[in-house]
Parts: structure tokens; sequence; C-alpha cells
């Protein structure tokens, strides 16, 4: 079986099942495992992907009202791989190619693969995902053993925190010009890992806040994790960031309690590394409860 995956989250399932050496094509956001980075990219952005967040935010802004897609997909390399299977999502425009774009570079196939879309809004979802792409790669063994796994894990974390005294008013900042909060899988995230996000709904997308519903919020804890941006970049653009004078009043700045996450790692990707994302938000809350540091530096205080 040839697949092509067009979701950084899809490939990482993929590789997590052991179907690695199928993938015949990715996007270029797919580098992890970092073998898949050495996949050829069948998706090329249309915008800048280095451009800082309140430019970049305008230019996904002006594709969108008008309709278009921000990224291209290579109709004629996506013909050379002839895949079998193609592995997509429809929840997010903004992390992957238009359906429309799809079926557009689709229609000039001969022969024409299955599509798989995947289309997570909670973490009970992003596990079933990975069953579903286990039944469709004949790895359904492999899928239920790697998603009972994950969902084990959580299960652990929560029961865990629920000996906690206290809940934290958490905030979880998606963007920061402008100000988005985390939406679907996040708060639910935050809830496993012993938090009260004070801004995100479940199971919806992320949205647009003002500084003001920030400042009435009164976050103990402020997680700062773009979509899309590792430890690194959140730093800098954290520190790059016109923050208003009211920032420092939050109980959050006060007590310097603000982190940046690896949000490409952790957050952002509805993939198995969600389960890793709730050990950094249960260690970020509750260090009493969960004292041991998360490797790899998945995250840094503000």
């Amino acid at each position: 079986m040839r697949i092509c995956s067009l979701l950084p989250s899809a490939t990482e399932i993929l590789y997590a099942l052991g179907a690695g050496g199928s993938v015949a094509g990715v996007t270029h956001e797919c580098d992890f495992p970092p073998e898949a980075a050495k996949k050829p990219a069948l998706i090329r952005p249309r915008v800048d992907p280095q451009a800082v967040p309140a430019e970049l935010d305008r230019q996904v802004s002006d594709l969108v009202a008008r309709g278009e897609s921000i990224y291209v997909v290579d109709a004629e390399l996506l013909g050379s791989l002839s895949p079998d299977l193609i592995v997509t999502q429809d929840l997010c425009h903004v992390c992957a190619a238009f359906p429309g774009d799809l079926a557009t570079a689709l229609a000039r196939l001969p022969k024409q693969p299955r599509v798989l879309s995947l289309t997570p809004h909670s973490l009970k979802d992003v596990w079933g995902d990975i069953r579903r792409v286990g039944e469709v790669t004949g790895r359904r063994q492999e899928a239920e053993a790697l998603a009972a796994e994950l969902e084990q894990r959580v299960a652990e974390i929560a029961a865990k925190a629920e000996r906690a005294g206290s809940r934290p008013r958490l905030l979880c900042l998606e963007w920061l010009d402008p100000y988005y909060v985390g939406g679907h899988w996040v708060p639910e995230m935050v809830a496993k890992a012993g938090g009260n996000d004070v801004l995100g709904r479940s199971e919806e997308p992320s949205f647009r806040v003002t500084a003001e519903q920030i400042t009435e919020s009164r976050p103990d804890i402020i997680v700062v994790m773009p979509c899309g941006y590792d430890v690194a970049r959140t730093v800098a653009e954290f520190g790059a960031a016109q923050l208003p004078d009211i920032w420092k009043d939050l109980p959050a700045a006060r007590q310097h309690r603000i982190f940046a996450v690896d949000a490409n790692s952790h957050f952002s990707r509805p993939g198995p590394r969600l389960a890793d994302g709730v050990a950094v938000l249960a260690h970020i809350l509750h260090p009493d409860l969960f004292p041991e540091e998360p490797p790899g530096g998945a995250f840094r205080r503000l």
C-alpha cells in the first residue's frame, strides 16, 4: 500500500503504527518522526510561515476571506506517487488544503485512491482516528494497542490530578497577535491535567479574544502555545509581543507562572503526542503531584 499523508498528525499516527515504510508523500510540515521529513512534500504554503504573528494572521485571513486555500497541492507529484490511500482532514483549513483543492488534484489521477478524512474534536476522537487509520492500513491490532495505551496514560494522570487541593485557572493562548485561545481538545487536556480552562471551549474551534477578556479571566497560570510553534519560537515571539500594561497585574504574571510550550509537538496536532501534552500540563499545574519534569525541553517559564 502506498500512502500519502496531507496532515502532520496523520503522518505521526502512521509511523506510530509501523506504517512509515508505506508513506510515499507528506506535507512540508511533517517533521516527526524525523525520517518523515525525508519524504516528498505534496503540500506547500501560500503564506510566509516565518512572518511575525500579526502579518501571518493577516495573510491567512486574506486568503480565507477570498475563499482560497493557504496551501497548494502538487498535483503532478501526487500523480507520480500513485497512492492507494490519502489521509487528510476537514477540521481546520489553516492546517490542511481545502477539500476542493484535493478534489481537483485527484480528478487528474488515472486511478482514484481511497481518501480517509479525519475530523477530531476531542481526545476520544483522536484515539478513535488512530483506530480508523489502523483499520484502513491493515494494522488494527497495533492501532488498538496504541489507542488503549494513550487512553490509559491520560486516565492515570486525570485520576492523580483529582487528588489536588485546587484546580488552578489556566489560560491557553494559541496565538499572540491577535489573541486566540485554544479549542477542540485543549480545554479537555487542561481538565484531565487538573486545571480549569478559563476561556477555551471544549470540542469547539479556537477563537479570538480581547485583552479585556484576558484581564477579566484572571488566570492563575498562562500557557502560551501558538499553533505550529516550538518552544524556542514561542519564547522569541512572546519576547517581541507588545503586551498591554494590565498584563503585569494578572495573577499569572505576579506569580511568575507564564509558560511557553512546544505546541507543535504536544497541543496543535491531534495525534499520539497529545498524551505527552497532558503530562506537560499536569506538571505545570501541580508540580507537587507531578514532580518529574517532562523530557526534551517541552516547556519553559517565561
